[in-house]
Formats: structure tokens, sequence, C-alpha cells
């Protein structure tokens, strides 16, 4: 299989709240536009430190991270963050680790994404082409 890329607009979810709440402008709102590899090998979202602190997010702990060759490694965990792929979004907390943002299972299963290794490139769930649904058994 290929690498599969896809465009991800990663936002500061702690500033999208603000907004709504009336206590930071619209276009304070930290964002990124990220070419994300898409990894159906990891569990989580991965983002670089300099990712995390362009959008401000706040490191809330840590967790062990094992890597795909058994390496075992303390990271850091951030805040929510916005994640949106093909028009769909949901709320995600990131590793901090590595050098590019990595999107892993969590979030394709959350926006009912696909995994298209032919074209390398996600698709909406045919069952779901419209919106994502959440599976709650």
């Amino acid at each position: 299989m290929g690498e599969v890329r896809v465009k991800a607009k990663l936002t500061n979810a702690i500033d999208e709240a603000l907004v709504r709440r009336g206590m930071l402008k619209p276009e304070q709102v930290r964002s990124y536009e990220a070419d994300a590899l898409v990894d159906t090998g990891a569990v989580r979202v991965a983002l670089p430190v300099q990712v995390v602190q362009r959008l401000g997010l706040t490191v809330r702990g840590q967790r062990v991270a094992e890597y795909a060759d058994g390496r075992k490694d303390i990271v850091d965990v951030t805040e929510p963050l916005i994640i949106e792929i093909e028009g769909r979004d949901t709320l995600e907390e990131a590793l901090v680790l590595g050098d590019e943002v990595l999107i892993g299972q969590t979030v394709l299963e959350k926006l009912d994404l696909f995994v298209d290794c032919v074209n390398r490139r996600l698709i909406p769930n045919p069952a779901h082409p419209d919106q994502p649904v959440s599976k709650v058994k």
C-alpha cells in the first residue's frame, strides 16, 4: 500500500469555545492546514511540537507511546483540538511526537472515513456518504 495523505485543518478547540462564548474574536482562532499522513497502524493523532505551539495547545498530561519497532517512550498529550478532514470534523487530543501530522484510527472511526488503498485517499463510509455515523454498541 502506498502512502495516503490528506489535507487536514487543525483548530484550537478552546479558541473555538471562547468564540462561541463571545470571549474571543473569530479571527483570533488559531488553526493550521496540514498535509497529514494517514497511518492505519497508529491509533492516535500525533503532532510535531512546532504544530502544537502554533495552535497554542496546552499539554495536559503524558502517555506511553509504543512505536512500530516496539520501542516505548513517554510523550506529552495535548488538550483537545478540532480535526477537519473531507468536510467532517471531530474533537481529539494528540500525542506530541514526530516531525509530521499523523492521523490514526480513532479519527478515521469518528469521521466514518475509509482508506481507499488503490487510489491512496480517504473516502466516506459508503453506508453513510452524507455524514459520519458513530457506532454506540
